[in-house]
């Protein structure tokens, strides 16, 4: 079976329009259009409604797409691993990294990276590490930064770094009193959290209903100088990672009651071929990255 109709039909699926997928694919419409409706007589099935501008897969449609991103991405993982038999010269790197890490904790690996493999194109996609994960598995990212809480069976991951979550608040709040903050003490006060999506939130949220108590946020915001400020300002307390407290910050941080500490890894599909540039990002940060 040829494979470009295949792709056209995951275009479709993804864009939800004909043109739009004949405009990401580089090709005509009527293109796109013709090898739909040969597929669909090879076949003898209906793949997709056709009802005005609403495009759809039919329950056909919907069995063979599942088939169609597997062997897109087989073939295109092939073509790769091809063109990669002379020496590491070019390449795309893939990566996703949670917003926090891609602000505090990155910037000077992937720099050092750039430095010493400059031929190499590094895209990073910043997220929620479960929108991240998501697109990892799809194969829309390479490589991806994740909570090794619960570990999908098709994901392989290289331990990366362990960070401590931590209650912070205002110089002048009552936390600092403390010694540490149980998760009753913290659902009590006006939060600034991260959206959801994000490992943080999702954390909180799961500390909320193992303590039976609704969190009162606040404000909601994935700008980590936001978060700051609101909680410098008095305005409502927030948990973030160690890395991100710096010394000018004005605020102060506490332990939770008891510990919670997050095992960062970087993750890849077990079942995908690892390019020899996606191979040596992940060498390089296993190297230079730990702590």
């Amino acid at each position: 079976m040829d494979t470009k109709p295949l792709r056209y039909l995951v275009a479709i699926a993804d864009q939800r329009s004909f043109t739009k997928a004949a405009k990401l694919l580089g090709v005509a419409q009527p293109a796109v259009s013709m090898a739909i409706k040969k597929l669909e007589n090879d076949l003898g099935l209906v793949l997709i409604h056709r009802r005005d501008k609403n495009i759809n897969l039919t329950d056909e449609g919907q069995k063979l797409l599942q088939h169609a991103r597997r062997i897109v991405q087989a073939c295109d993982e092939a073509l790769l691993e091809m063109s990669e038999l002379n020496e590491l010269a070019q390449g795309e790197v893939r990566v996703g990294i949670p917003s926090m890490m891609g602000s505090y904790y990155f910037p000077p690996i992937l720099m050092a990276f750039r430095h010493q493999y400059p031929t190499l194109t590094l895209k990073v996609i910043e997220g929620g590490t479960w929108q991240l994960q998501k697109m990892l598995e799809k194969g829309e990212l390479d490589l991806s930064v994740i909570v090794t809480e619960s570990l999908p069976d098709n994901l392989a991951i290289q331990p990366l770094i362990r960070e401590e979550m931590l209650v912070t608040v205002a110089t002048d709040h009552a936390f600092s009193e403390l010694k540490s903050v149980t998760p009753e003490t913290f659902f009590e006060e006006e939060l600034v959290m991260f959206k959801e999506g994000y490992f943080h939130r999702r954390i909180v949220d799961s500390l909320a209903q193992s303590t039976g108590m609704t969190p009162k946020i606040s404000f909601e915001t994935n700008l980590i100088p936001l978060i700051k400020s609101i909680t410098q300002q008095g305005f409502g307390i927030s948990t973030l990672l160690a890395m991100v407290i710096e010394k000018n910050d004005q605020l102060i941080t506490r332990s939770f009651e008891p510990p919670i500490w997050l095992d960062l890894s970087i993750a890849w599909r077990k079942d995908s071929y690892l390019s020899k540039a996606n191979q040596a990002f992940l060498d390089f940060v296993t190297q230079h990255g730990q702590r």
